[in-house]
């Protein structure tokens, strides 16, 4: 009962009946891509947009003031007018007035902004600036050279609405907003339409802008997507830590409550047993008329009942107190060169008159001469009889048990029983090898058992470090290997191993 009650405190913390949950989550994750490529996102990515676009407007606030303060240089020293100093005096007044705009918008308090009122902000101070850009497109120098003049500065303008593109994309609309009209005043009073070179920079101008503004517009999905994917990761690496903190809390309390069920088991024994010996060896007594005939037949069969009743009892408290010292690590393993040979053989004998009363024969296949092994004799007698008992169970009256004894390929030794009997379906050999799992199968055609026999043979090879392989096929048998590790033989290796036996088992 305990086992019950920890599993129902487990689907509390875990809800196990969302088998698909990963699934839905990969689902939601890809619409939720899908949704945000074709479309802006909601106010959270507008924020965070907006904030984004002031950083790279305060982190690049002196790219293009300095590229100013170098066109107007180099301007003066081609021979232009002090006008150029006026308009750079200008247009870096402009960007400075973006850069602290862009600065408030930085620091401001994300839930505190309005997304709108800020982009107006923003864009009416690219469109300041490009006022600036519309006053150089308009300047003219008598002293210059017109079509060196005209080429200088759509090249400045080119090279401007570049960096613009790549500074401001987090901010839609913003490059539009800066050169729309300087291109305009460029295209009007800053250079000679009848000329062929002053209808290539407008067409170059023209052309230039829009391609601009589709990259710009590019980034900003991207910077989008990106923040979207960011969210969702961070959504999703807290849903797992989440999910981890539940499992393992989980996972402590089943070990707990199996802890503590095996402790109390493992605790119980005299106490379960010292009845259970009083109502054997009293009715033993009874059935055999020890201290006086008893008339009654009927009585004579219950005592027999009772006894037979009492040893099934006694034989389940005893594998049940067997495998909860196992698995509470409680159960010592008094270690000595063993004979598996011998102790195989007699487990044999033991359970050759069992077998003989079903008719069935147990044929012996050892290999001579094995080495000693290192292990707990009680245990390895304990992993025999549980595989003969097993094989005796589920074998059909005049079918055969066969026993091999010898060496595995790594150089180790094992036991293998193998039966004739009805066998198991592959889905149902994790069942078996559970604890008080049994087949289908043998459930309507064996003798009733506790379903404990294969865990403990399991639990006391583990501990001798070995193996358990159970190989089965409907209607052709099964057969039962238990694998002791190399490192248990003592005597030293055969010079050669037989393959047939040490690679076939």
């Amino acid at each position: 009962m305990p086992l019950q009650r920890s599993n129902t405190a487990d689907k509390i913390i875990v809800d196990r009946r969302k088998r698909h949950r990963n699934s839905d989550v990969a689902r939601a994750v890809r619409k939720t891509r899908d949704r945000l490529s074709q479309q802006p996102g909601g106010l959270a990515f507008e924020r965070e947009l907006l904030k984004l676009h002031a950083r790279s407007i305060v982190a690049n606030s002196a790219t293009i003031p300095f590229i100013i303060v170098l066109f107007a240089a180099g301007s003066l020293w081609l021979g232009a007018d002090t006008g150029i100093l006026a308009w750079a005096l200008v247009a870096v007044a402009g960007y400075i007035g973006l850069a602290i705009v862009a600065r408030r918008v930085q620091t401001a308090a994300a839930a505190e902004m309005s997304p709108a009122v800020i982009r107006r902000t923003l864009l009416a101070g690219h469109f300041v600036t490009g006022l600036a850009w519309a006053y150089l497109a308009a300047l003219t120098c008598p002293a210059c050279q017109p079509d060196h003049l005209s080429v200088a500065k759509a090249v400045f303008l080119l090279v401007a609405m570049a960096a613009t593109a790549i500074v401001a994309s987090s901010l839609r609309g913003s490059l539009l907003a800066t050169f729309a009209v300087p291109v305009g005043v460029y295209a009007a009073l800053g250079v000679d339409l009848w000329e062929p070179l002053g209808v290539l920079m407008v067409t170059l101008l023209a052309t230039a802008l829009p391609f601009l503004a589709f990259v710009a517009r590019t980034m900003n999905r991207s910077a989008l997507m990106l923040m979207s994917f960011r969210s969702e990761m961070d959504a999703l690496v807290a849903e797992l830590e989440t999910a981890k903190a539940m499992s393992d809390e989980a996972r402590r309390r089943a070990e707990d409550a199996n802890l503590a069920k095996s402790r109390f088991l493992a605790t119980m024994s005299h106490e379960l047993r010292t009845p259970l010996n009083a109502i054997l060896g009293f009715s033993e007594v009874m059935a055999g008329e020890v201290l006086g005939p008893i008339n009654s037949p009927t009585y004579r069969e219950y005592a027999r009942d009772i006894h037979d009743s009492g040893q099934h009892l006694l034989d389940l408290i005893n594998e049940i107190l067997d495998l909860s010292r196992i698995e509470a690590g409680r159960y010592q393993l008094n270690e000595e060169p063993q004979a598996l040979l011998s102790i195989v053989e007699d487990c044999c004998h033991m359970m050759e008159l069992k077998a003989r009363n079903k008719g069935l024969r147990i044929i012996q296949d050892f290999e001579p001469s094995l080495p000693r092994l290192l292990g707990d004799e009680r245990a390895i007698r304990q992993i025999t009889l549980n595989l003969l008992s097993n094989a005796i169970k589920f074998s059909p009256t005049g079918g055969e048990i066969r026993v091999r004894v010898g060496w595995t390929a790594g150089g180790g030794q094992y036991i293998s029983v193998r039966d004739n009997g009805p066998g198991i379906p592959p889905e149902e050999i994790p069942v078996v090898l559970s604890a008080f799992g049994q087949g289908s199968i043998a459930i309507k055609s064996a003798e009733q058992g506790t379903g404990l026999g294969l865990p403990i043979v399991q639990g006391l090879l583990a501990l001798h470090g070995g193996e358990f392989d159970l190989k089965s096929k409907l209607r052709e048998g099964t057969e039962a290997i238990a694998t002791f590790p190399a490192a248990r033989v003592i005597d030293g290796l055969p010079t050669s191993l037989p393959l047939s036996r040490a690679g076939g088992h």
